[in-house]
């Protein structure tokens, strides 16, 4: 029976960077989805690179900084090896963050937008009173990118087997040996966990992920270009991508698995767009969709080796799983290999639930 070096499960943008970190390493991969790669969270994100003090929490903002800075030379390695295009916008963002935001960061540095730098900037932008800050952030479109990157694992030879949920991670002797599915079961020495809001249905370690819904709806902007910017309110925000689609997000539901969206949701997310940005009155709506993100208890991911020799567990990104995406497959793969990751992962540890 056919062995691999690791087995990663499931096929999000976080189980396709590392399988790709990993083979670029030399060791031989799976990736096995439960249903088809990069469908769920990666395929409904938003793909903002938010690397803010106002919207991190503190424990992961040396993570997000590197991450932020890895994603130039991640998104041309994806786009080189696939030669498919991602999207990566370096525009920046326009955010009017809530005040409160504002008093609990004293030292937040961002550049103060007058009302004449606002327009200047973003002439679309409906009048207002509130604070704005230009923020140096980029974006991607997550849907190019996840079928980039395992356009780009297939090309280096990593295995993938879709449509096959993962039940149990496999023992022998107290150590991980391997997975099975609903279907068969393969064999590896080591095992990770990217299963995202799935992680905790996989016996024998029950992790704490639950979905978080969020629903979201797409615009085409005309002319293609009236938003340059990514932009941020308390109550919705704008994603221009550079074929004139336009993402307006997004709620953060506690509704379980369901991945319905909800008419009166998605139309208030549209008013909320209208009040910015008026002249998106004229555009229209091309789809709407929910998708389930992996939270955790305390909203920070789940990174490193379990107590299961052989079994690693990386999910619970939450609202940062593309962002996260090229730093978790360094570390995850440092971490796989024996190595000491340069970034401290103890608050992330699966040992603190």
């Amino acid at each position: 029976m056919k062995t691999w070096d690791v087995i990663i499960i499931g096929g999000g943008i976080i189980g396709l960077s590392l399988s790709l970190a990993l083979r670029k390493r030399g060791g031989s991969v799976l990736v096995v989805e439960r249903g088809e790669p990069g469908r769920e969270a990666s395929h409904a994100a938003g793909g903002m690179l938010v690397d803010c003090p106002l919207e991190t929490p503190p424990p992961l903002q040396s993570l997000a900084t590197a991450s932020a800075r890895l994603y130039p030379e991640f998104a041309h390695e994806i786009q080189i090896e696939s030669g498919m295009t991602v999207d990566l916008r370096d525009f920046g963002t326009i955010a009017f963050p809530p005040q409160e935001h504002i008093h609990e960061h004293p030292g937040f540095t961002a550049a103060n937008l007058s009302p004449t730098a606002l327009s200047e900037r973003e002439p679309a932008l409906a009048d207002s009173t509130h604070p704005a800050f230009y923020l140096k952030e980029r974006s991607v479109d997550p849907r190019a990118l996840t079928a980039a990157t395992a356009k780009a694992a297939k090309k280096q030879n990593v295995d993938f087997s879709s449509g096959d949920a993962v039940t149990s991670v496999d023992l022998s002797e107290g150590r991980a040996t391997g997975v099975t599915t609903t279907k068969t079961s393969f064999l590896a020495s080591k095992i990770v966990n990217c299963a995202g809001c799935w992680s905790g249905q996989i016996s024998p370690s029950r992790l704490p992920t639950r979905p978080v819904k969020g629903q979201m709806l797409c615009l085409v902007m005309n002319p293609r270009n009236l938003l340059k910017h990514v932009i941020r309110t308390p109550d919705v925000y704008l994603i221009p991508r550079s074929d004139g689609r336009l993402l307006v997000g997004a709620t953060v539901e506690e509704a379980g698995f369901d991945k319905r969206t909800d008419p009166d949701t998605i139309q208030r997310l549209h008013r909320a767009a209208l009040k910015i940005v008026p002249k998106l009155a004229d555009a229209k709506i091309i789809e709407d969709w929910a998708g389930l993100r992996p939270g955790t208890p305390d909203n920070l991911p789940i990174l490193g080796a379990t107590e299961i020799p052989g079994y690693y567990v990386a999910t619970g990104h939450f609202r940062d799983g593309i962002l996260l995406a090229p730093i978790t497959a360094q570390v995850m793969a440092d971490v796989i290999e024996g190595r000491k990751p340069e970034y401290d992962l103890l608050p992330f540890s699966p040992s603190r639930f």
